[in-house]
């Protein structure tokens, strides 16, 4: 069980720090020569994701994607989250049974 909460708790890392590069991006859009933050993820071998973030090739901003990336990095927090939260309770289930 305890691999299930760090599975979603590198998911909920991964989701913080791709909203943290979006809104770097956003916040630069008027930035002269500014190149983009963009997020690369991994798979860890032992479960779970780890993210870099890296710099883009091209100079200019995308807003549309950064907005959308923005969305996609809240929902898949609270994904992770519910996960991370369901584990607890069958936890809790488990440990008030062997009781």
């Amino acid at each position: 069980m305890n691999a299930l909460s760090s599975i979603s708790i590198s998911g909920m890392n991964v989701a913080q720090t791709w909203l943290q590069t979006s809104a770097h991006n956003i916040a630069n859009l008027n930035t002269q020569d500014f190149r983009r933050q963009e997020l690369t993820q991994s798979t860890l071998a032992e479960g779970g994701v780890r993210a870099d973030v890296v710099r883009a090739d091209n100079i200019g901003s995308d807003l549309e994607t950064d907005m959308v990336q923005q969305l996609q990095a809240r929902n898949s927090f609270l994904a992770n989250l519910k996960v991370f939260k369901i584990r607890n309770a069958v936890l809790g289930s488990l440990l008030d049974i062997s009781a």
